[in-house]
């Protein structure tokens, strides 16, 4: 059970694990009861939910008869032992806490999942055990769209296509559609050997956003593509805050060590591993979410 999945509720981390043997997610359930009652201690919340499952005993409630546990990795770098629960055994969880915030929970993990972003996100996560990441061009434009329509593939109608129309975000031009095409083949002659040459080629590609939707999520495996065969290392992305990430590439336009400092602090050579993969999956589309 070496699939995970990090899921995000207002900003707050919810741990999954894949059950090869029954074919489905379990929730950290720990997790779902700081979502749900806005809990930042841990003793306080493990207690919350020690009281919890005790009332529900006593009314005989099946939720805790159908929690488990399993071992899931925590901040601190181990596993422990956690209670789960499964899809069902979460939106049971939800019903017992009253107001509009376990609501609006409940509405989020039933239907999150059927987004454009989680259709895409689980072709993001099959891309780890797909020969297709192996035939991906590195750090060129071919590269970077093969990763687009793979994503995308089905839910755009754009998937993979560069764009012919001008976009904006936060007040910044992306670059000119129509001088798109000389744009990018000047980024695509950028060096990439080294860290800096990558993260350089990585600032312009995102100043171009070839895409009208979908350019992050796609340059971020663009660039760990590119580290790996030229470092033999790729970004630890949970490493590194939304936040934090977020500053750092609106100052890459004009300067990019503050990027820099970031990436390399977040750099690790667990380059084969599916769980970091996973992870930097999970994070790349948090960056995402408004």
């Amino acid at each position: 059970m070496d699939k995970v999945s990090i899921r995000f509720f207002d900003d707050r981390e919810v741990r999954a694990i894949w059950d090869d043997e029954q074919s489905k997610w379990w929730f950290s359930v720990l997790d779902i009861v700081a979502v749900l009652t806005d809990q930042d201690d841990y003793t306080k919340t493990r207690n919350y939910w020690k009281y919890l499952k005790a009332k529900l005993k006593k009314e005989n409630n099946q939720l805790v008869s159908a929690t488990t546990q399993l071992k899931l990795l925590a901040s601190d770098g181990k596993r422990y032992k956690s209670d789960v629960l499964d899809y069902e055994g979460i939106i049971a969880l939800g019903k017992t806490f009253p107001g509009t915030k376990a609501n609006r929970f409940i509405e989020w993990f039933t239907y999150s999942d059927e987004t454009i972003d989680g259709k895409s996100k689980t072709k993001a996560y099959a891309l780890f055990e797909s020969s297709f990441i192996d035939s991906i061009e590195v750090g060129t434009v071919k590269g970077l769209q093969q990763i687009h329509a793979y994503l995308f593939g089905g839910l755009y109608e754009f998937a993979g296509q560069i764009r012919t129309k001008n976009i904006a975000k936060g007040g910044f031009q992306f670059a000119m559609a129509q001088f798109l095409p000389n744009t990018l083949k000047d980024i695509e002659t950028m060096p990439d050997g080294t860290f800096d040459e990558i993260v350089d080629k990585y600032v312009e590609m995102n100043i171009a956003h070839p895409f009208m939707e979908g350019n992050g999520r796609s340059t971020r495996i663009w660039l760990d593509l590119m580290l790996k065969r030229a470092e033999r290392k790729c970004v630890d992305w949970s490493k590194i805050a939304k936040n934090d990430y977020h500053q750092a590439m609106i100052k890459s336009v004009i300067d990019s060590q503050v990027l820099k400092s970031a990436l390399n602090g977040a750099l690790t050579d667990d380059i084969n591993s599916r769980e970091m993969f996973m992870k930097g999956i999970d994070y790349s589309y948090y960056y995402e979410e408004n």
